[in-house]
């Protein structure tokens, strides 16, 4: 019998599932109030326009085209769209500078293939997209805490890094309404994460699959705009921006992209080549034309029904969490951050919750690199209607109380 423990490569031992990806069979169960997965309500998907896009492909001149490999670097079509919208935010930059990924997923996985070795340092804010952990991790990284709004030295980075065999290679972080926290950089702390990556000669990774979904508050722009302006244009800088169509249009179709120095795209499209050859040119084509004539009425439509929904949580997290617990206010996205009082620990409490209460939400520790966290956990809005809502958090309200209450 093969053991094949013995045959794995050493960065298998660092590869670990989702917990996300495990409590959203949860969904699968209707009796289940899930607040776990942040994923789009599939109500609001613009299902019509797609149909429409895919007939018009299949029908048309164009539908071998769209079955046949395609280049690797994307659709051009859906690229010209994409640099156009990057112009919107403030980016000037032309297909040569995008790249098509099957989800932004994709193209984390891709920015830790070609940016980290062994013993490298990431620097991450805390706590973190577990996905972007898990992209990172198999690269064998060393992770270190990114606080924005702090005026750590670079040079303390620049030694803990050396000291561990390695340097920082890039600082990821999601500026706008991020996974999980909710929170928002301000202008300042963008500035300063410009400065900082500066001061070490490393890149910066910019998550940015929420960006499109503002609520409240006046838009902060990107930090590749800034770093656009600063440095004299896009193939000057040193900012990767990753976009995603999953939380705006659809994330069923696999489709982001990323947006950079062409010299980079170059690089990042030689590691497309040796994946998958090129995201499914089908899917592209059909996003393109969506895009095209319904993104921003979409986006509209979306942004005002998760409003609502965000408000609607807010409002019961005010009126039935049990003292001594906090949670963040974000002003657009789809999370809210939790903090237990001192001693609770969310994961046990997720056993309870879904056990006796039928709620699932995600415990903190899965967005600690460090996996610390415990008394925390993150809530998502845009899955549950307001009536489901306000069930929900009357449930978990009543866990929470029980289970302080049994601690004492």
């Amino acid at each position: 019998m093969t053991t094949w423990d013995s045959l794995y490569a050493r960065r298998a031992g660092r590869m670990r599932a989702s917990e996300i990806r495990e409590l959203l069979k949860l969904l699968d169960q209707p009796d289940v109030i899930s607040f776990a997965g942040g994923i789009p309500d599939p109500e609001l998907f613009p299902s019509e326009a797609f149909k429409r896009a895919y007939a018009e492909i299949l029908g048309g001149p164009e539908a071998g085209k769209a079955l046949q490999y395609g280049v690797s670097e994307g659709s051009l079509r859906l690229r010209r769209w994409i640099a156009a919208h990057m112009h919107d935010l403030g980016i000037d930059c032309s297909p040569d500078n995008i790249l098509i990924t099957s989800g932004s997923q994709q193209g984390l996985d891709y920015i830790g293939k070609l940016f980290l070795s062994a013993e490298d340092t990431a620097l991450v804010q805390w706590p973190t997209y577990l996905g972007a952990l898990q992209a990172f991790n198999a690269y064998e990284p060393r992770f270190e805490r990114l606080d924005p709004g702090a005026n750590r030295p670079a040079a303390d980075y620049a030694d803990g890094a050396h000291k561990a065999g390695g340097r920082v290679k890039f600082a990821y972080l999601s500026p706008d309404f991020a996974n999980p926290t909710g929170l928002t950089l301000d202008l300042e702390e963008r500035r300063r994460i410009l400065s900082l990556a500066g001061d070490l000669n490393c890149a910066i990774v910019e998550d940015a699959p929420y960006q499109c979904l503002r609520y409240e508050g006046d838009p902060v722009r990107p930090l590749l705009a800034l770093d656009c302006e600063a440095s004299g244009g896009i193939d000057r800088t040193r900012t990767l921006y990753c976009g995603s169509f999953s939380k705006s249009l659809s994330p069923g179709l696999r489709l982001g992209w990323i947006c950079a120095a062409s010299e980079v795209v170059s690089r990042l499209v030689l590691i497309k080549q040796a994946s998958d050859l090129n995201t499914p040119v089908l899917n592209q084509e059909a996003m393109a034309r969506v895009a095209e004539e319904h993104f921003d009425t979409h986006v509209a439509n979306t942004r005002s029904i998760y409003k609502s929904r965000r408000d609607a949580m807010l409002a019961a997290l005010e009126k039935h969490m049990p003292e001594g617990v906090r949670w963040t206010k974000p002003q657009g996205g789809m999370f809210i951050w939790m903090e237990l009082p001192d001693g609770l620990d969310a994961a046990e409490l997720l056993t309870a919750s879904v056990e006796t209460a039928r709620v699932a939400f995600v415990p903190g520790s899965a967005f600690h690199a460090d996996g610390g966290g415990a008394n925390t956990l993150r809530l998502s809005f845009s899955y549950a209607d307001a009536g489901k809502i306000e069930t929900g958090i009357i449930r978990l309200g009543n866990v929470i109380a029980e289970t302080v209450t049994s601690a004492l």
